[in-house]
């Protein structure tokens, strides 16, 4: 879980935003959307199968450029 500490004099709205980046960067929102629901494990592995595609995508369209 993402922990932050209110600096002092700063502003709700600063602090809200830093909050959301470090969970953001974190992946909370995103795990907790994961588990959510019960994902069967052939469901899982075709999840992470396609999220590596991806990955290695990127990977390689970055390199082109």
């Amino acid at each position: 879980m993402a922990g932050i500490s209110v600096r002092e004099g700063e502003s709700y709205e600063s602090f809200m935003r830093r909050f959301r980046r470090a969970c953001e960067k974190a992946a909370v929102l995103r795990d907790y959307k994961r588990h959510q629901f019960y994902e069967k494990p052939s469901e899982k592995r075709k999840r992470k199968i396609i999220e590596a595609r991806r990955r290695a995508w990127r990977r390689h369209q970055k390199e082109r450029y």
